[in-house]
């Protein structure tokens, strides 16, 4: 008998429905005589709809610790629904709120990382033969013993965290696609289904706009050694294993595994400045806004930010021109990020990366590269045809394309 951790995502449980068929692919697992916990997120958009309630009912966003209350609470629908399905079923189940599977956190409300997970009621529901239900997303603060949230994506990681303290068999993460893909299948419809990926370049894929995983996830995976199987909801396929590199995969491997885009980022342009860029990092740190692809041109600083925090960035630096001695600043939300991503990223992939977005006239600035990674700006409305050029031109396509069964889920 093993125990196995199984994560479903909101688009898998998007409905009486789809929780149905959850219910019944939980029942089968546990038919076969395993042992199960399972971690689901909130209903389709059921977060988003909770955050529209607060902004009606109030002009200001919120107490922190209020949003947690209310946001954790759609998580614990979901699972308590699946819970009511399982029983109906013939299944003995119980669903725990993230707090009472002992997942407990730093204060940070709506950022809380996890720092120690004490599954201990978890094990004893398993124990009385239960099916264990844990609403994830969620925890319980040491410091000040309130509910906290974890951010977006933050189910994945309740789902590692549960599967490493519990030493499970094997943690199974569903999505809306066949598993981790060579390129979003929404946009390539010859993506290739990855059968393995290692954890250094899935680290890289989430970071840049692959959404099949979330990038906090499988740093906890990696640091802990907890295998995870990507595999799609709506079938019995075995989707991508993300794990370590065996060794005998270092030889003959293709230059690129996967393409990744990201729509959610911003270039901000701080020009004119005379010192250095630590003063603009440290605001931007102060003010709690992520900073990717800085790059300095002369007196000018550009970088990226996510989106949604551009205005907060440009305010806060705004706010200390005077100390920084800057000019102007200025943030672009017309852009997108391109990236190729592979064990064999070297000088000639850089190379045939700039030539085929040249060839078919895509514009590209502040590019970057790491030792598993190149990546590009440019203007967001070319991204989709970037992403398709890159695809075919490093010949990644396969005649089995990957699947998208939801459509309107967090997919790839």
């Amino acid at each position: 008998m093993a125990l196995v951790v199984q994560k479903y995502g909101g688009s898998s449980v998007g409905g009486a429905e789809r929780i149905l068929r959850v219910a019944r692919r939980v029942a089968e697992t546990r038919a076969a005589g395993h042992d199960v916990v399972v971690v689901a997120s909130a209903i389709g958009d059921t977060t988003d709809e909770l955050l529209d309630l607060a902004n009606r009912v109030s002009r200001a966003p919120g107490p922190p610790r209020e949003l947690d209350m209310l946001l954790s609470s759609g998580e614990r629908v979901a699972n308590a629904l699946l819970a009511i399905a399982l029983t109906d079923l013939g299944l003995p189940a119980c669903s725990l709120s993230g707090p009472q599977a002992g997942v407990f956190t730093t204060g940070d409300h709506g950022r809380a990382r996890i720092v120690d997970v004490l599954p201990t009621r978890v094990r004893q529901e398993l124990d009385r033969g239960q099916v264990v239900l844990v609403a994830g997303f969620q925890g319980l603060s040491k410091d000040t013993d309130d509910v906290t949230t974890l951010g977006r994506g933050g189910s994945d990681t309740t789902a590692v965290a549960l599967a490493c303290a519990l030493r499970a068999d094997v943690c199974e993460i569903y999505t809306d696609v066949d598993g981790v893909c060579s390129a979003d299948p929404r946009i390539v419809p010859t993506a290739r289904l990855l059968e393995r990926v290692s954890y250094a370049e899935m680290l890289e894929l989430a970071a840049n706009g692959a959404k099949v995983l979330m990038p906090r996830s499988v740093e906890y995976a990696r640091r802990h050694g907890v295998a995870l199987h990507v595999r799609s909801s709506f079938t019995t396929d075995p989707g991508t294993l993300v794990a370590g590199d065996p060794e005998e995969s270092t030889v003959e491997k293709p230059a690129v595994t996967a393409i990744a885009h990201d729509r959610g980022a911003a270039l901000v342009t701080v020009a004119g400045l005379p010192g250095h860029v630590a003063g603009v990092l440290r605001v931007l740190a102060d003010t709690e806004v992520e900073v990717d692809m800085p790059v300095r041109g002369g007196a000018d600083l550009s970088f990226t930010v996510p989106r949604a925090m551009a205005e907060a960035a440009v305010s806060a630096l705004r706010a200390h021109r005077a100390d920084l001695g800057f000019t102007s600043v200025t943030a672009d939300a017309g852009i997108g990020k391109i990236s190729v991503v592979g064990a064999g990223v070297k000088a000639g992939v850089a190379a045939t990366f700039c030539a085929v977005l040249a060839d078919h006239g895509v514009a590209i600035d502040l590019l970057t590269t790491s030792e598993l990674r190149i990546s590009a700006l440019c203007r967001e409305v070319d991204l989709d045809r970037a992403v398709r050029a890159l695809h075919e031109a490093f010949e990644l396509g396969s005649s089995d394309p990957a699947v998208v069964y939801a459509g309107s889920g967090r997919g790839w």
